[in-house]
């Protein structure tokens, strides 16, 4: 895999040109499944296989399993500002420091995997909660300097649990093909 393959392992996120509630539904379970995939997927992985990284220069599957979270998190509180405010400026947190802290570089990814789980409990019963028009709802992003709607957001965290996902199984399915050679 060339570099740009193992940074977007499922490509970028392209929002479609037709939302619907069917859409919603997929990317609602999408989220849903995702703690237990994660769990799934880090199950039998050795502190060695958690402290390699994904790509050259990119974090360790350790540093993603504890990112998802944190970035869920910020999501959750997003969800919720843009559906109680009036187009909020939403705050932006730097994710590549949050990375480099000492738990997230050297925690138990259980604890990570447990907050996930109990985070998109959460935030899959909120999501249930919206009605179509509410998705239409939108948040200032400051760092990317425009109005984003909540249905992109829905969309953007479906995909961003398959990306790191991938990141997960790529790396591991690349450790068996090296292991096979």
């Amino acid at each position: 895999m060339d570099l740009e393959q193992l940074k977007y392992p499922i490509g970028l996120f392209i929002m479609p040109e037709v939302f619907d509630k069917y859409q919603t539904d997929v990317w609602i379970a999408e989220i849903e499944a995702l703690p237990a995939q994660i769990k799934l997927a880090t199950a039998h992985l050795s502190e060695e296989e958690l402290n390699q990284s994904y790509r050259p220069g990119g974090w360790t599957l350790r540093q993603v399993v504890h990112h998802l979270p944190d970035s869920h998190m910020n999501a959750y509180i997003r969800f919720k500002q843009a559906l109680t405010e009036d187009v909020p400026i939403i705050r932006p947190y730097y994710e590549e420091r949050w990375a480099e802290t000492e738990e997230a570089k050297n925690g138990d990814i259980n604890m990570s995997i447990a907050l996930l789980t109990a985070l998109h409990q959460r935030l899959v019963s909120f999501l249930k909660t919206l009605k179509l028009d509410d998705y239409q709802r939108k948040y200032i992003h400051p760092a990317q300097g425009k109005e984003l709607s909540l249905a992109n957001m829905l969309g953007m965290y479906a995909w961003h649990g398959k990306h790191h996902l991938a990141h997960i199984e790529h790396t591991m399915k690349g450790n068996l093909n090296t292991a096979i050679q």
